[in-house]
């Protein structure tokens, strides 16, 4: 079972080739507000919430959490990487860290969510080497079942929650793979 919460928050920020990954600041409440409220964003995951409710309950800020890296793009936002965990009723998925991500359109197809993605995947890997993490997400989304592969993650069974199929994968720990 993985303990996200015994880890140093907050890391350092994370620097890659072109992006960093940091915790949440004020600026950034703008972009936070777009990835809630974006249909397109939003298409695999129940839909956008509304703006009035966004407006109602995000704080003026961006609150930071353990796992929660903003994806920085020359000094602006372009997504979020989560690392969380997972605390859902399927067996394989229970307890372990679960990889998410969002990103706004504008940023699709550049490769940043497989850019960030691996620098926090490094870092959990670091942090916790023992420890798997897995990842969830409709099998229609494409995109995503794409970029969980790139990353390492095997099917480990599908399901269906929410209406739709659903796919979860694993990815093995850092240390069984040294």
């Amino acid at each position: 079972m993985t303990d996200l919460a015994t880890l140093p928050w907050p890391p350092a920020p994370i620097g890659t080739d072109r992006l960093v990954l940091r915790e949440p600041e004020p600026r950034d409440r703008t972009a936070v507000v777009e990835l809630l409220t974006s249909a397109e964003v939003n298409t695999y995951l129940g839909g956008p919430r509304p703006l009035d409710e966004i407006a109602r309950t995000l704080p003026g800020a961006p609150e930071p959490r353990p796992g929660l890296f903003v994806v920085d793009l020359g000094g602006t936002m372009i997504g979020q990487v989560m690392l969380t965990e997972n605390k859902g009723q399927r067996s394989l998925a229970a307890g372990r860290a679960e990889l998410g991500y969002l990103f706004l359109p504008h940023a699709w197809g550049h490769g940043y969510a497989a850019e960030a993605c691996t620098a926090a995947l490094a870092w959990f890997d670091g942090a916790l080497p023992a420890e798997p993490v897995v990842l969830a997400t409709q099998t229609a989304n494409l995109r995503s079942m794409r970029l969980a592969a790139k990353l390492g993650f095997v099917e480990a069974e599908r399901f269906e929650a929410w209406g739709a199929a659903q796919w979860l994968g694993v990815r093995a720990p850092a240390a069984a793979s040294r």
